[in-house]
Order: C-alpha cells, then sequence, then structure tokens
C-alpha cells in the first residue's frame, strides 16, 4: 500500500510538470495548445513512463502533435529530472487517448436523442 501511494505521487507530479513543460517551454508547432494530458502510468522501477495525451483536432494534427511530442520527449526528460527529485527518470512514451473526444460523442447522441423524444413529447 505505501509503494501504491508512492506510485500515485510520482504520476500526479510528472504529469504536472510535463503538462506545464508542453505549456510553456516547447517551441514545436506541431504541438497545438489543445493538448491535454490525461494520465500517467510509470512502472515501479522508474524506468519507463506512459503519458496518456489527449488532441483536438482532425486525424493529421493529432498525428502531427503525437510526432511533436517524441522528438520533443528527450527534452522534457531533462526537464523532469531538473524538477522532479526522482533516482531515474523514466523513458518517455506518449500515447494518444481519444476517450475525451468519444465522450463528446457520445454526449452529443444523446443530446440528439433527448431533443428529438422532447418534441415527441410536445407534439
Amino acid at each position: 500500500m505505501k509503494n501504491n501511494n508512492r506510485m500515485i505521487r510520482i504520476n500526479d507530479e510528472i504529469k504536472r510538470e510535463v503538462s506545464e513543460i508542453i505549456r510553456s517551454e516547447l517551441k514545436d508547432p506541431r504541438i497545438g495548445l489543445i493538448t491535454s494530458i490525461l494520465k500517467v502510468e510509470t512502472t515501479n522501477d522508474l524506468k519507463y513512463c506512459k503519458i496518456y495525451v489527449s488532441i483536438l483536432g482532425d486525424d493529421e494534427k493529432k498525428e502531427e502533435t503525437i510526432d511533436g511530442l517524441k522528438n520533443a520527449s528527450g527534452f522534457i526528460r531533462k526537464q523532469i529530472a531538473a524538477r522532479v527529485n526522482l533516482r531515474n527518470t523514466p523513458e518517455l512514451k506518449f500515447i494518444l487517448d481519444n476517450s475525451l473526444e468519444y465522450g463528446f460523442k457520445i454526449s452529443k447522441i444523446i443530446d440528439d436523442i433527448n431533443g428529438s423524444s422532447d418534441k415527441n413529447n410536445v407534439e
């Protein structure tokens, strides 16, 4: 249990720092302003870190952003090493997460269904 709380704190800290680095320090034009870090999973040995990213835009924009993040992973890792006090700084892997976009789509479908049922009840 103690180790689990430690990993939760480490994941939260890495998430916060990566978000800050992407917003303020990366100058890559491929990485848009609508890039959100959803979740961070670090292995127990702190060797690897999966960073789940949500990007609003078309598929081409998403691919460009993921490529930009992969190219900047060395810089981001160096910044994390300077900001977060860890024995090992994990290797970063950025993974595209479409869950927010999927949620928006489902929400719109539900709103459309509710809107059409409201019209049927009025008539």
